[in-house]
């Protein structure tokens, strides 16, 4: 039991986090897409040997999301790249699969209202193209000088799509790197090195506000153990099943996901 005494503590303490930040209901929620992704990884390295740990939740106290999210830890080499690749890609489809729900949920639950009866202050949110899908399905076209006052469980699914996407870049030992190398294997530094150029397009140009995760992925970016089995490639159906995953990405992931915040940021690197 001692054993798993810091995964609970952290547990804990997420849910504290969260609940302070959101409230008790979008807590449940983003923790159980939370869940779900690192579970999905967990449970796949079991089915191949891996020795894994169960997830760290990681409390953060504050706006936005209360929480920077969770990680396990794997501590033996991938056997092959099918491995790998099931191994990375379980956890943001499974993400995926909990957060459209949320999305659903959440905006059928929601408000539309004047957009003069919205706060000033409130946290605006940049709508991914399948966050916007999915709300013109639920509700139809929004009226002009209205706005949605989203749920807390649609709020959560627009975090569990955020962080998805941020999983899948396809860099490094992020997920997206890890489906990438089991992709390409080793000429998947060639896409490693196009993601991490893009990225430093858009925080030079378009949104400092990823000055620190461009920093970390251009420090780890490059980096990936190839697994025991280097050689044997991907199948059909993985191959296929990869493709929409990164189509997943492109769809889950906006540059700007704090419009408002976009400017202040700027001013800001511009002082410094």
């Amino acid at each position: 039991m001692r054993r798993y005494t810091l995964h609970l503590v952290l547990f804990i303490l997420t849910v504290a986090s969260t609940c302070f930040v959101g409230g008790p209901v979008y807590s449940f929620a983003v923790i159980l897409i939370l869940f779900g992704h690192e579970m999905g990884h967990y449970l796949m390295s079991r089915k191949y040997g891996i020795r894994a740990t169960l997830p760290f939740f990681l409390p953060f106290p504050l706006p936005p999301f209360g929480t920077l999210g969770a990680v396990i830890r794997m501590e033996s080499t991938v056997s092959s790249r099918r491995a790998l690749f099931d191994t990375g890609v379980a956890g943001p489809f499974t993400s995926l699969i909990l957060s459209v729900p949320a999305i659903v949920i959440g905006l059928g639950l929601s408000n539309v209202v004047p957009a003069s009866h919205i706060k000033e202050g409130a946290l605006r949110l940049a709508d991914p193209f399948l966050f916007s899908f999915i709300q013109r399905l639920v509700l139809g076209q929004i009226p002009e000088n209205y706005e949605i006052v989203l749920h807390p469980i649609g709020f959560a699914g627009w975090v569990g799509l955020f962080v998805t996407s941020l999983n899948l870049l396809p860099i490094g030992q992020l997920d997206g790197g890890h489906i990438a190398y089991a992709l390409f294997g080793k000429r998947s530094r060639v896409i490693f090195l196009i993601a991490i150029t893009v990225m430093a397009f858009i925080t030079v140009f378009y949104n400092p506000g990823w000055f620190l995760l461009l920093i970390l992925i251009i420090l780890f970016g490059f980096r990936h153990p190839p697994p025991m089995d280097d050689q044997t490639p991907l199948d059909w159906k993985r191959k296929l099943l990869g493709g929409f995953v990164f189509l997943a990405f492109f769809v889950s992931f906006t540059p700007a996901p704090f419009p408002e915040y976009v400017e202040d940021i700027k001013q800001l690197f511009h002082w410094f």
